[in-house]
């Protein structure tokens, strides 16, 4: 009897031996499988990030493009209101020069 509740016992170990090694397999697995989504997950929010930020530049360079043509279209009207300013100023000292000597 005693060696039958021996058997028993270590029939009983085998078979716990193999479901751990069975549930281990299975831990393994679904780690790894998590893991293996996980990266793609993250490789997935890092193309959306590279996307977002490829457009958020895009729309800077166009504002930037458009802020410098604004500023030259400004500059060339400043530069022409100072240009006819000097000639109406040279306008008149030669005026001036020519009635204070004739």
């Amino acid at each position: 009897m005693a060696s039958e509740a021996v058997k028993k016992i270590l029939a009983a170990e085998t078979e716990s031996d193999r479901l751990m090694a069975e549930a281990r397999q299975r831990r393994d697995d679904i780690v790894s499988e998590a893991e293996g989504s996980s990266s793609l997950a993250i490789q997935k929010k890092i193309t959306e990030a590279t996307a977002a930020a490829g457009k958020i530049r895009a729309g800077y360079a166009d504002k930037a493009k458009e802020y410098a043509g604004e500023a030259e279209k400004k500059c060339s009207q400043q530069l022409a209101e100072i240009q006819r300013l000097a000639e109406k100023n040279m306008d008149s000292a030669a005026d001036a020069i020519i009635s204070e000597f004739f």
